[in-house]
């Protein structure tokens, strides 16, 4: 683990003069934020909690979100074996972190209990559901005083399963009613489903819910959004808002799973492409900073690199630390530290400025936001160039941008990837009552920051 100011290398260069580089914080110096980090499959032992969990409270991510693992704790018929799930409970709530836990997949040890992982996973039978059902009881109950989030399945309409919207609402309803009987304060993500573009699926899955009077029993709907250009999914994001909409006003979307690999994988999500960990790293901060733009709570898939089974394995490559087939943790890779610079700022301090404006004077696409403290209601700007997929290019774009009703004492360019902070010079931007014009801010397809120092916190 490198803690050093210099601690990724790029070819990037500007004009500016370093002042610093951002600290990372951990999780037991920030009180809350709104992103999560995977550690999934745990339940089927694709990773090993043991070899990466001293990472997780230096990233400074405050939430975890992994699959309690039915088919893991129960291999014999009414005996529940806790020690491998209460040992990562027990360090997540010991580092400040919490637990977003899944109540997924089956048990193939009751006749009609479903798989242990995605391919068919829900039960098809009485018996099935009724020991589910015992499950996600004995379940929340162990863990009610550790645990406050919980998600029922993971992609239940994932075309290898092929299930309905109303079979996986009914599900859902069962499990949220036991969840909520124990635990009456949890906060619980419905559906998690692999599409971000079905809103027929959703509005069935709505409806069934809706006309049994149980939307309360939910807190957010979840959704995975893999595209090869992380911004080609909000069009079918807002249409998801929009399909909400119809049912309830209170339901919020999270983003529950997305993230690139660093290298070329065959097969699973934004696969059979050339990433690097450059590109990896670029398309992470893109998908978080663009959900939390959005006002969408986000997750990062994922801390480690997954070594699914099969014939023949694979590994795949979208965590933040290097792994291998004997799932040791190797090393943290780029995508780690530009995570873990997101973490350093975007914690719960911060909020949207209300009816945020801003202007760039580019052809390109560009993707803007902008958050305010909330005590002093001094900003932080996030913007990068859009257009293309994430690619391993360095070369800056100077831009003039104009943000309205801005609020800057000191403002200051940072580079996400690597934490390096910057001084603007005061002969490149100039205020005009609340308006705030920067010249020739360097943009590239990586996110950056114009921020009020006072905002962030350096080392030398």
């Amino acid at each position: 683990m490198d803690s050093s100011a210099g601690r990724v290398k790029t070819p990037l260069s500007v004009s500016y003069k370093q002042i610093g580089t951002l600290k990372p914080r951990s999780t037991k110096e920030i009180e809350s934020s709104r992103i999560t980090v995977g550690c999934e499959t745990l339940d089927r032992d694709f990773t090993d909690f043991n070899a990466y969990k001293n990472y997780l409270p230096l990233l400074g991510v405050k939430k975890i979100r992994l699959q309690a693992g039915w088919a893991k704790c129960e291999q014999v018929k009414g005996v529940y074996d806790w020690k491998w799930l209460d040992g990562i409970i027990d360090f997540a709530v010991a580092n400040k972190l919490n637990p977003w836990l899944e109540t997924s997949y089956g048990n193939p040890v009751y006749e009609g209990g479903g798989a242990k992982g995605l391919l068919n996973s829900m039960p098809t039978s009485p018996e099935g559901y009724a020991a589910y059902d015992r499950w996600v009881e004995a379940l929340v109950t162990r863990y009610k005083t550790r645990v406050y989030e919980w998600e029922v399945w993971n992609e239940p309409d994932h075309p290898s399963q092929k299930n309905e919207p109303e079979t996986v609402a009914a599900l859902n309803i069962r499990t949220a009613e036991i969840i909520k009987r124990i635990q009456p304060d949890a906060k619980i993500a419905g559906l998690a489903f692999a599409s971000h573009t079905d809103t027929i699926y959703l509005d069935r899955f709505l409806k069934v819910i809706s006309d049994k009077e149980k939307l309360d029993l939910f807190h957010w709907i979840s959704y995975h959004s893999y595209a090869y250009r992380p911004e080609d999914s909000y069009k079918g994001v807002m249409n998801l808002t929009k399909t909400m909409e119809k049912y309830s006003k209170k339901l919020r979307l999270r983003q529950g799973e997305n993230g690139a690999p660093s290298g070329y994988i065959p097969s699973y999500a934004l696969d059979k492409f050339y990433w690097t960990e450059y590109s990896q790293a670029k398309y992470d901060m893109r998908r978080l900073l663009g959900d939390l733009g959005r006002d969408i709570e986000t997750s990062v898939f994922t801390i480690i690199d997954i070594a699914y089974a099969g014939n023949p394995p694979v590994l795949n490559m979208k965590g933040l630390i290097q792994s291998d087939f004997t799932k040791t943790a190797i090393r943290p890779k780029v995508a780690y530290y530009a995570v873990q610079n997101i973490a350093s700022v975007f914690d719960n301090s911060l909020e949207l400025v209300p009816g945020f404006s801003a202007r760039a004077s580019t052809t390109d696409s560009v993707s803007v936001f902008g958050y305010q403290n909330k005590t002093n209601k001094k900003q932080v700007i996030s913007i990068w160039l859009d257009g293309k997929i994430p690619a391993n290019a360095f070369t800056t774009v100077p831009t003039d941008i104009v943000i309205e009703n801005g609020n800057f004492n000191q403002p200051v360019w940072v580079d996400l990837m690597t934490g390096r902070v910057y001084e603007i010079p005061k002969s490149d931007w100039t205020k005009s009552g609340n308006a705030y014009t920067f010249r020739h801010i360097p943009l590239y397809d990586s996110p950056v920051l114009i921020a009020d120092k006072s905002i962030l916190t350096l080392m030398k």
